[in-house]
């Protein structure tokens, strides 16, 4: 079937996980994108995994999991030689991505002003962690870092404990949408003037813009909210909203009337706290109380019970189990793909459903170089041109 951006072109100069989230999801929706490369190393991303464990032995699932639908140019970017076959293809791109500290691209003459020269319709993203300028801007943009600094962290776990990061790469992920949002808004732009542009996006601003109603809070009553000592889950919201043990395992209670769910637990005295003020002021002591009779309960008993009187609620699982719950199978949100080198790797995939352009995987995540000469060729470099610049060890061709 056809695919939504099966036209656009992307230059993809990133690595680790922001900017190829980025390039993957527009992948998904049909782009091509050229995952340029250092020879050898290639992608950060490859070098790194959890508990030292490798798919297939060999493939980091870090990379695995942020690289599909890309092809991969191994290519030195400090060579002349090398920057000229860039600006060359440069010329039938419609889109830059790059993720380096500011300044980086500049030098080495892969800036916006080097691509808006070869071609105007160029667009150009930058993702930093903190912008281009400024107080933070030789700070590493790292994404738990980015966590520490915009509040989120400050905001997660208990009073009397530390400050708890979320267990994902969260403040990556928002920039990555971030990155997306802003390309599609640009084509859809250049549609209408001709005109391609510059785009900017940072860490921190993304992780600001997702804590909006927390800080819009923060600013106007000029007061931080601060965390429960209890499993309540977010540090403005009173009881019942939370995480709450069970006889095997656990249940989340979003908003929900306090009444009711004293109805279904059964224990009438925990009504004495059925006050708006009271719930927020003494959240801890009713976690605490709600606690006492949620762990009487089976976590699929519980469930059962609060679901047929229309309390939001569900169970805590944790990611093993996930793959196996029901809805999860029913979206059919796991698949997989056959890599070179890593054998069958199993992935979440595309997410978003489109009736006339689905998006789909057809690439597995290449091995560093594995079309170089392909991508080269198709881009007007002559033969001798490739096997040159292989010669020189600018170029590197997997032989995969």
């Amino acid at each position: 079937m056809a695919k939504a951006l099966q036209d656009v072109t992307v230059l993809d100069f990133s690595h680790l996980l922001q900017g190829p989230f980025a390039t993957q999801l527009l992948g998904d929706m049909g782009a091509r994108i050229i995952k340029v490369e250092r020879p050898g190393q290639g992608d950060l991303f490859r070098t790194m995994t959890f508990k030292n464990r490798w798919v297939g032995g060999t493939e980091s699932p870090n990379f695995l999991a942020w690289n599909r639908n890309k092809r991969s140019l191994a290519i030195d970017l400090k060579a002349p030689e090398a920057k000229a076959a860039l600006y060359k293809i440069s010329e039938k791109a419609d889109v830059v991505i790059q993720n380096f500290r500011p300044g980086v691209m500049e030098r080495l003459g892969l800036g916006y002003e080097d691509f808006r020269k070869i071609n105007p319709r160029i667009i150009y993203c930058s993702a930093s962690g903190y912008g281009d300028s400024g107080p933070y801007l030789s700070r590493p943009g790292q994404d738990m870092l980015i966590q520490g600094l915009s509040g989120l962290a400050a905001a997660t776990g208990r009073r009397d404990g530390p400050p708890v990061p979320v267990g994902a790469g969260f403040a990556d992920q928002i920039g990555a949408l971030n990155i997306v949002y802003g390309i599609l808004s640009a084509l859809y732009w250049r549609e209408r003037s001709g005109e391609g542009q510059e785009i900017k996006v940072d860490l921190l601003s993304a992780l600001l813009q997702h804590q909006n109603q927390e800080l819009v809070w923060a600013m106007n009553f000029n007061e931080n909210l601060e965390r429960p000592n209890s499993s309540i889950g977010h540090p403005g919201m009173d009881a019942p909203f939370g995480v709450y043990p069970t006889r095997d395992g656990w249940v989340t209670i979003a908003m929900s009337p306090y009444a009711k769910l004293v109805g279904v637990l059964g224990n009438k005295d925990l009504l004495a706290y059925d006050d708006k003020e009271v719930l927020f002021q003494k959240r801890d002591e009713v976690w605490e109380k709600l606690a006492a009779e949620t762990r009487k309960w089976t976590t699929k008993d519980l469930l059962d019970a609060m679901l047929k009187v229309d309390i939001w609620c569900g169970e805590l699982k944790k990611h093993l189990q996930v793959i196996d719950d029901p809805q999860v199978k029913h979206m059919g949100n796991v698949t997989s793909y056959g890599h070179a080198t890593a054998g069958d790797v199993k992935v979440i995939g595309p997410v978003v459903q489109m009736s006339a352009t689905p998006p789909a995987i057809d690439r597995p995540a290449p091995v560093v170089g594995q079309h170089s000469e392909e991508i080269l060729a198709e881009y007007g470099i002559s033969a001798e041109a490739v096997a040159d610049l292989k010669a020189k060890g600018l170029v590197e061709q997997s032989d995969v």
